[in-house]
């Protein structure tokens, strides 16, 4: 398929050289969807339909045999040999069982070994002899080591998982999942799906896949390509409201109140009070005519435009020509017949623009924010009956700052800068964005998202148990609402296909205090799991625990207290242990990966070495949250977990 592509000749069928231009790129593009996966095949599994799709099964029709895989492939002459796991025909491979068998006879697994098809397994969902069983292969595919990049679920989606995968464009989901849940997993194919069923809509549109930062991105970014998807945009919400160079940080206090949703009224009274009422008319002269709009038609055509309560920008932008309207209907009234070059003439006259100066004045969004963040006065008028006096104290600047560019920034400064951005001009709407690790947004966060998708819809994946952030959401309901999306459907998977069981039995202990109410994950995996409790006096031992799980296959990740990072690169560095940081894609030479405790969401390694779990509480401000940050570094592990302490563990675990 890609030869074909290689060798098409588009020298006599386009008409100019930028139609030339256009379909060398999609060339070039479908080239690039096509790339061949060494060690991916191209099928995984077979359905047998007892009769054909679509034909009437009272008339006794033949059945039909389809392979299924990740792509369409087809023969030299056009017909189907592989069918696209997200095709319609396509769906009994994930959602047909013993008791609803779709009408498949046969449903057939293949299992793969470093790219070669090294067995296979049957389900004849339509005889009745043959009793339900758990599929080898696909407990083998789950439990496979997780060496480089995160990889996609295509062969192993669980009926409950292809539900949501599946659900329609026009609504949006969330999904609360626990730790190893396939919840990210589920979200990107959400995305792959809607781009197959959708895709002329969403070209147009776009699709935006949001996640915690930059190393958790870099971690799931061959998912996507590998089922052929190559335009989906990923970013951080930093990179979303990067108006203004971040360089500085916020205390807990000040960050949890510049994160509340009251900010944004705050912000939008101090945009509209840049507006003031005119005191005189306008003049407008043409030719030997004068043209008068008196004061109070101007106080009329303002308080029309602020009641309307659209933009400011586009406000500003109405005001002229509505005041332009006002001379025109004069100009008609004493017999002139003017037109639309007349009203856009007059809307240009210089009074009108001194008028439009004088009334509604441009603002720029990060002065506005720098002044309410600097000038206290300024702050209480438009933060009364809002914010307390306290609370505005947290959030002021103790230093003054000359220009917006010399200001030291915080990530929620630049939030708010975003939001009073939106408040002067709409933010521009994708078609769908995917919302990762969603518990840890502040409200004024889910409403930056919310604007990207205020005429499309979202797909947000979170773990109300893994909120690491003073400002995390108490529950879904509320952070929907910020969103913008409070229709949206809320699914829970508490199927756990990741985390072994003993490991996530362990980190469940946390649960009643983190998260009560939540629905602890239960493991599906046969293989229990390695893991050990281990009591140690010096770093040389940690790196022992190390040294022992890189004899096993797979990734090691070695997880610690932020502060506890540098004593631990000293002993990796002594003990002559190379190692890689979080994100970083892991190779048969280098296995482990050292990974900060605040940067481990997200992440996943075959076996991992938790340092000083009491440590990584302690790095948080306060207990629930970094037994929240102990939770996620509890719950990294695929295959076994060792925990190394010299300090007394947390109480919780006991």
């Amino acid at each position: 398929m890609r030869e074909d592509v290689e060798n098409l000749d588009i020298r006599d069928v386009t008409a100019n050289w930028v139609n030339a231009a256009v379909l060398q790129h999609q060339i070039d593009e479908r080239i690039k969807a096509l790339a061949d996966l060494s060690h991916t095949p191209l099928f995984f599994g077979r359905l047998d339909y007892l009769h054909a799709p679509g034909a009437d099964k009272a008339e006794g029709a033949d059945g039909e045999r389809f392979y299924i895989g990740r792509r369409h492939v087809h023969d030299a002459e056009g017909d189907p040999m592989v069918i696209d796991w997200r095709a319609p025909v396509s769906q009994p491979f994930y959602r047909a069982s013993k008791k609803d068998p779709m009408d498949v006879g046969l449903r057939r697994r293949f299992g793969y070994t470093g790219g070669d098809l090294t067995a296979y397994e049957d389900e004849h969902l339509s005889d009745p002899s043959e009793a339900a069983a758990t599929s080898k292969l696909l407990q083998q595919e789950i439990e496979r080591p997780r060496v480089g990049p995160m990889r996609d679920i295509v062969a192993t989606i669980q009926p409950e998982q292809d539900e949501i995968v599946r659900s329609g464009l026009a609504g949006s989901v969330c999904v609360q999942g626990g730790p190893g849940t396939g919840k990210t997993a589920v979200g990107l194919h959400r995305v792959a799906y809607l781009l197959y069923a959708h895709r002329e809509r969403l070209a147009r549109t776009g699709t935006l896949v949001i996640g915690p930062n930059k190393s958790f991105l870099h971690y799931i970014e061959q998912v996507l390509p590998a089922l052929g998807e190559l335009e989906v945009k990923q970013a951080t919400v930093d990179d979303l409201v990067g108006h203004v160079e971040v360089r500085g940080t916020d205390d807990a206090t000040a960050a949890v109140i510049k994160g509340d949703a009251r900010m944004a009224e705050v912000l939008r009274r101090a945009v509209r009070s840049h507006v003031t009422l005119p005191t005189e008319g306008v003049v407008v002269v043409r030719g030997s005519r004068r043209w008068r709009v008196p004061a109070y038609e101007l106080e009329t055509i303002v308080g029309e435009l602020l009641d309307r309560d659209i933009r400011y920008g586009a406000a500003r932008e109405a005001l002229p020509q509505r005041i332009a309207h006002a001379v025109l209907v004069q100009m008609e009234r004493s017999g002139e017949a003017p037109d639309d070059r007349v009203q856009d003439a007059v809307a240009r006259n210089t009074a009108v623009k001194a008028a439009v100066k004088a009334i509604w004045p441009p603002v720029d969004p990060a002065k506005l924010v720098l002044r309410l963040l600097t000038d206290a006065d300024f702050l209480a008028v438009h933060a009364d009956g809002i914010l307390d006096e306290d609370e505005r104290k947290e959030i002021l600047w103790s230093k003054p700052v000359r220009s917006v560019k010399s200001a030291k920034w915080s990530p929620a400064d630049a939030v708010l800068i975003d939001e009073a951005t939106d408040l002067v001009q709409r933010t521009h709407s994708l078609g769908h964005v995917v919302l990762d690790e969603a518990q840890d947004l502040s409200p004024m966060q889910y409403r930056a998202v919310g604007r990207r998708c205020t005429t499309g819809s979202a797909t947000v994946l979170g773990d109300l148990a893994q909120g690491t952030t003073p400002w995390a959401t108490r529950s879904w309901d509320e952070a929907l609402a910020h969103l913008g999306k409070g229709e949206a459907v809320i699914e829970e998977l508490t199927a756990g296909f990741r985390v072994p069981t003993d490991v996530i039995t362990y980190a469940s202990r946390l649960l009643p205090h983190i998260a009560p109410g939540l629905t602890p994950v239960a493991s599906v995996r046969e293989n229990p799991g390695f893991f050990e409790v281990r009591p140690t006096t010096a770093d040389e031992q940690v790196v022992d625990a190390c040294e022992e799980l890189l004899r096993n296959e797979g990734s090691i990740g070695l997880i610690a207290a932020d502060a506890r990072i540098p004593a631990l690169t000293e002993a990796l560095t002594a003990a002559g242990l190379t190692y890689l940081g979080p994100g970083e894609e892991t190779t048969a030479e280098t296995r482990l990966t050292l990974v900060p405790a605040s940067l481990a969401k997200g992440l996943e390694y075959d076996y991992v070495v938790l340092d000083e779990p009491q440590a990584v509480v302690d790095g948080e401000p306060d207990e629930r949250t970094g037994l929240r940050r102990l939770y996620v570094a509890l719950t990294r592990a695929v295959s076994g977990l060792t925990v190394t302490h010299a300090a007394p563990l947390p109480e919780q675990l006991a």
